[in-house]
């Protein structure tokens, strides 16, 4: 016979149960295609794996073959490398600049956030034939517009000296999803701190510098995270535009495990591929959290700081 008690209890150990069978689909979908794949793949990282016939174990074989048997394995690293320096600081250089002009009280501002926002949502597929449309050497839109100006303009996609500068410029469309993430914490801003740097005499730049970047450098240190990731990842445009070419001049990383597990057929080696560069964004990662602790600023140490000020 249950007691009140018994009944309390059991109706508490229900209720803190019935959070988890919401989230259950989630839980099942990640384990299944997330994290199942990712520990698989690690297995078939030490196994010989090709697409048709029996798997064989080599242990640190696939890894071996990478560092001292695979030029091209150091050749699309260096390149991927060299992408990733330039893209990141654009990336967020036009991210910001674009979180900026939105903020400003304009009529009609919201048609431009709209504008802005909008390519972050369309496909990688289609954002790539827009752009071989517009960088084709022949027909395309950019180098008709440079004609009208008395310029010839270069081969884009077919010229290795402009064909990081395409994908480079192509990838940076994107910036929607991290202007708004700007966007967001830069409303957020108290105006009083502007109001305080103005009575100090500052000017617009310095309380930009003053003000808005120490404000918003949690947000800066998220969006650095996510560019290296997203761009030490690049593979769709690369595919779509280049191929790799020209002379394998945008042979990035994404396009070299690509290959060589569904052109190749060598699913060990590409797994083994994956989880370097796996590794290779765990330490980059890593390392920007370390140093962020000279440059990230936090509102809650301030008030800690005045609190134990006041003592």
């Amino acid at each position: 016979m249950f007691t009140k008690k018994n009944k309390h209890t059991g109706f508490t150990l229900v209720r803190k149960r019935v959070p988890y069978l919401f989230i259950l689909p989630w839980i099942i979908g990640y384990l299944v295609f997330t994290l199942g794949p990712l520990a698989f793949s690690l297995v078939m990282s030490f196994f010989d794996w090709p697409i048709t016939g029996d798997a064989e174990f080599v242990g640190i074989g696939n890894f071996a073959k990478m560092f001292t048997g695979d030029p091209q394995f150091y050749n699309s690293l260096l390149i991927t490398l060299k992408f990733a320096l330039i893209f990141v600081p654009l990336n967020l250089f036009i991210a910001l600049l674009l979180a900026l002009l939105i903020t400003q009280p304009i009529k009609g501002m919201e048609i431009f956030r709209t504008i802005f926002y909008l390519p972050a949502v369309v496909s990688g597929v289609a954002v790539s034939i827009i752009w071989g449309w517009i960088f084709n050497s022949e027909y395309g839109v950019l180098n008709y517009l440079l004609s009208l100006l008395g310029m010839e303009g270069p081969r884009w996609l077919i010229d290795p000296k402009w064909a990081v500068v395409t994908i480079v410029i192509a990838s940076a469309w994107g910036v929607g999803t991290m202007m708004l993430i700007f966007y967001t914490d830069i409303k957020g801003i108290p105006n009083e701190l502007y109001e305080a740097a103005s009575i100090d005499g500052a000017g617009p730049i310095r309380q930009f510098i003053s003000v808005t970047i120490p404000s918003i450098t949690p947000t800066i240190l998220f969006n650095v995270i996510t560019s290296v990731i997203a761009a030490l990842q690049q593979l769709t445009l690369v595919l779509l535009l280049t191929g790799g070419g020209p002379l394998k001049s945008t042979y990035f990383y994404g396009l070299f495990v690509y290959n060589n597990a569904f052109k190749h057929h060598e699913l060990g080696y590409a797994s083994a591929n994956a989880w370097f560069m796996f590794l290779i964004i765990l330490l980059l990662t890593l390392l920007i959290f370390k140093t962020s602790s000279t440059w990230v600023f936090y509102e809650t140490e301030v008030k800690k700081g005045k609190k134990g000020g006041r003592k």
